[in-house]
């Protein structure tokens, strides 16, 4: 039970976790949707609060899930009943290395422009959303942005340890097009946003915390690879040798060469960074983005190697990259023009050339992300534990049977492409 102001007659709220700031009450949620609804009459009589993600959805930020119960006046209608769902996400609220990390890489101010400013815009250019409607940010510590739940149209995660099939796979790419091609006319439009976007996954700004995640993710493998009895142990060797350089030949590729074809890369494209509406047959019809921390201005081959190399189920991977690369190039173009861009889209031989010469991404998201993807659910680690050197290198995501299977294929590729050279 929590007052309203200073009124002395308590109003009911959910148990909240252990954890949640004290302004988020009901005064606070009040003036939110008051704003957001563009209503003064509106008027919180209770608010629920539980969990918005499972462990393992999420690593960098806490969601929260707050549902309100209001009455609004509605013409002659007086104190008509409503509910509402709200997504709060906040900066990692506990003290500690979590939210040490967080705090310094500054990922929070790269999502928080992104989905206020920069998505807006390309949205509006659009004439569809690109993202979830944000209603508010906080700007005090934990940094929170207060936006629409999702989970209310309909939309959800696929599931991550299966992969997408090719009309997930399909979809997700046609959005991911999208949502290139409208960055290209927004920065033909206004350069600035070429400079707002500069670190992405690898950077020589971030501290030596993101060094040393992706290091001992290397090292893990290396240590998985000693019981793959059908592998090649020159792999091996050559990961010992390439782990300690891999950070900074990261930071080197991806580095933005103004010549190239570039656009403000997703960042983090992952199967669980993207969310799918369904039909009444279970057939995902639309498709969007979520959580935008990493967002780049590069190459798109940044985002196309991470979710190639994250989310794809084994069939599409094996047998329909050439599709998914032609759907891509298909929307690219289609869009570009459709916004009345002046650049001109990349070729399909360009976009390889570049895919080739940035394939340590494709190492990289395989190394580092894909093990965390097909973990056992029960085997999940937070972010907290992923950052710790003993837990890393011995994550039982490295020797998942499934990880086994595709990185035992993968590593011929990469090593065919001169990725394991130091």
């Amino acid at each position: 039970m929590i007052c309203r102001g200073n009124s002395p007659i308590p109003i009911p709220i959910s148990d909240m976790a252990q954890g949640i700031p004290s302004w988020l009450n009901i005064d606070f949620t009040e003036r939110i949707l008051r704003l957001a609804e563009d209503d003064s009459t509106v008027q919180v009589i209770d608010i629920f609060t539980k969990p918005a993600t499972a462990k393992g959805d999420n690593y960098t930020s806490d969601m929260i899930r707050v549902t309100v119960e209001f009455t609004r006046n509605q013409g002659v209608k007086k104190g008509v009943n409503e509910k509402k769902s709200l997504i709060f996400k906040f900066e990692p609220i506990e003290g500690g290395t979590r939210q040490e990390l967080i705090q310094k890489i500054q990922i929070f101010d790269t999502e928080i422009s992104m989905m206020t400013v920069t998505l807006k815009k390309m949205s509006d250019m659009l004439g569809t959303r690109l993202c979830a409607r944000v209603y508010h940010v906080r700007m005090e510590r934990p940094l929170c942005l207060i936006m629409e739940d999702l989970a209310v149209e309909g939309f959800r995660m696929a599931d991550r340890q299966a992969g997408l099939d090719l009309t997930h796979s399909m979809i997700a790419i046609k959005g991911l097009a999208r949502l290139h091609a409208a960055s290209v006319a927004l920065c033909e439009k206004e350069p600035k946003h070429k400079g707002m976007y500069r670190k992405g996954f690898f950077s020589d700004e971030y501290p030596e915390e993101m060094f040393q995640f992706i290091t001992y993710a290397g090292q893990g493998l290396i240590a998985a690879m000693e019981g793959w009895e059908d592998v090649d142990k020159s792999y091996a060797e050559k990961l010992k040798k390439l782990v300690p350089h891999i950070y900074s030949k990261g930071i080197t590729i991806t580095k933005r060469r103004d010549d190239d074809f570039n656009v403000i890369n997703h960042g983090d494209c992952w199967v669980n960074n993207m969310l799918f509406r369904y039909d009444e047959n279970s057939k995902p019809i639309e498709h969007i983005f979520v959580d935008f921390q990493l967002s780049l201005y590069g190459s798109p081959s940044i985002d196309l190697h991470y979710f190639f190399n994250t989310s794809l189920n084994e069939d599409v991977y094996d047998n329909h990259m050439d599709d998914l690369y032609e759907e891509y190039l298909r929307v690219l173009s289609a869009t570009m023009k459709q916004l009345g861009c002046k650049t001109q889209p990349i070729t399909i031989e360009e976009l390889h050339r570049v895919l080739r010469r940035m394939g340590l991404c494709a190492l990289v998201a395989s190394m580092t992300v894909l093990p965390l993807i097909l973990v056992d659910k029960g085997d999940v680690k937070d972010i907290q534990e992923l950052m710790d050197k003993d837990c890393m290198t011995a994550h039982p995501g490295f020797t998942n049977a499934a990880y086994r299977k595709i990185m035992s294929k993968r590593l011929v590729k990469f090593d065919e492409m001169g990725l394991l050279e130091p």
